[in-house]
């Protein structure tokens, strides 16, 4: 893994940090190169059962792309797998955790966006800044489903930054904590996560996805069809077992 994404793997959960600090965490080539590895290899290694992402140093989780490389290459239309892993209609049936630890902007906003779960540390805030350079955030796209209009319009035309804690307050966030907290706590949500049964995981990854683009009535419809293959599954039969038996499940995800 290149030096400006570190990974460690504990218990079925990879942490990928963001290295740049320097650079605010900022994506470049080197960058995404070692984001779409590090995300290909958690979505086929089954092994690895949640991602949790963060930013090194206390000040940005991600300002985005790089500017002055963008500057540098006369970058106009960015290519679709611009961000790696993290275009708008990317979809991983595994559960990504993003672990806020300062300033998310345009790009970074939009990784933070990508995870299924978002903490944020109390020093952290989240702007959607394109329109102060020019540029454009089609990947904002999902939060007119997420966010009310006014809040949506407020962020993409101001271009100015919310806090944490109204990013929590408008639904942006799971939980704020103390910056200190942050890694260790998104550790905690992990676990947790990945003690689960894969399958109906990802199963529920689907439900959340076909709620959003279809509609409750479309959604219920196909829900049983959703989660059939997991009641057929070995593991069905396990979990209830584990229950009589007092132990822990041991999941085989098929």
């Amino acid at each position: 893994m290149a030096d400006v994404l570190l990974r460690e793997v504990r218990d079925g959960v990879v942490l990928l940090t963001l290295n740049r600090p320097e650079q605010r965490n900022a994506v470049n080539l080197e960058l995404r190169t070692a984001l779409a590895e590090a995300m290909h290899d958690f979505a086929v290694n089954p092994d690895l059962r949640v991602a949790v992402i963060t930013g090194a140093g206390d000040k940005s989780f991600c300002a985005g792309a790089d500017l002055k490389e963008m500057a540098a290459n006369k970058t106009q239309q960015p290519p679709r797998d611009y961000f790696a892993e993290f275009a708008p209609d990317d979809f991983l049936e595994k559960p990504v955790i993003t672990a806020v630890n300062g300033t998310a902007y345009a790009g970074g906003f939009r990784m933070a966006q990508f995870g299924d779960l978002c903490l944020a540390s109390t020093t952290s805030s989240f702007a959607i800044s394109e329109a102060k350079w020019s540029r454009g955030a089609p990947w904002a796209a999902p939060l007119t489903r997420m966010l009310p209009r006014r809040i949506i319009a407020e962020l993409l035309l101001t271009a100015q930054p919310i806090s944490a804690e109204r990013a929590y307050q408008v639904g942006l966030v799971n939980e704020v904590v103390e910056p200190e907290r942050l890694v260790p706590r998104a550790w905690e949500v992990a676990r947790t996560i990945a003690d689960n049964a894969p399958l109906s995981l990802a199963a529920s990854k689907w439900l959340i996805r076909m709620g959003g683009e279809a509609g409750v009535a479309a959604t219920s419809a196909l829900a049983s069809e959703i989660f059939r293959h997991v009641y057929d599954s070995e593991d069905a039969i396990e979990g209830p077992l584990a229950f009589r038996e007092g132990r822990k499940p041991v999941w085989k995800n098929r």
